[in-house]
């Protein structure tokens, strides 16, 4: 599956309708970004079971600032719905492979116990 484009308006379905998904926050305007985006690529095309989207910064200024992007590129990965990586930097395909293994390889249900106790405690406090 190749990379998409979504936008604010797409963000949330996108996440809420697919398993794991890995965000590449970027700009055409950052030589980091231009660098990382044929591994990203590349990835997509092996990894079939995950959707790639893609975020203009530049054409998505509100979702970047909502998202709390401050640097670029910026990667994130959302499994269940569930943030579970988030890191600005470009990555190399081993280290991207690396985050897309961790993610496909987490135990949701410990997960979603750790939220559930952290919600708990906050609001215990």
């Amino acid at each position: 599956m190749a990379t998409v484009d979504i936008t604010g308006e797409q963000f949330a379905s996108t996440i809420e309708g697919n398993d794991i998904v890995l965000v590449d926050f970027w700009a055409a305007w950052c030589g980091p970004c231009r660098q990382f985006a044929p591994t990203y690529g590349a990835a997509s095309e092996k990894h079939t079971d995950v959707v790639f989207a893609k975020v203009d910064t530049e054409a998505e200024q509100q979702l970047a600032a909502e998202a709390g992007i401050t640097s670029i590129p910026t990667l994130m990965a959302f499994r269940d719905k569930v943030l579970v990586f988030s890191q600005p930097g470009a990555l190399n395909g081993q280290q991207l492979e690396q985050v897309i293994e961790a993610v496909k390889g987490l135990d949701m249900d410990e997960v979603h116990a750790h939220i559930a106790k952290s919600r708990a405690e906050s609001q215990e406090s």
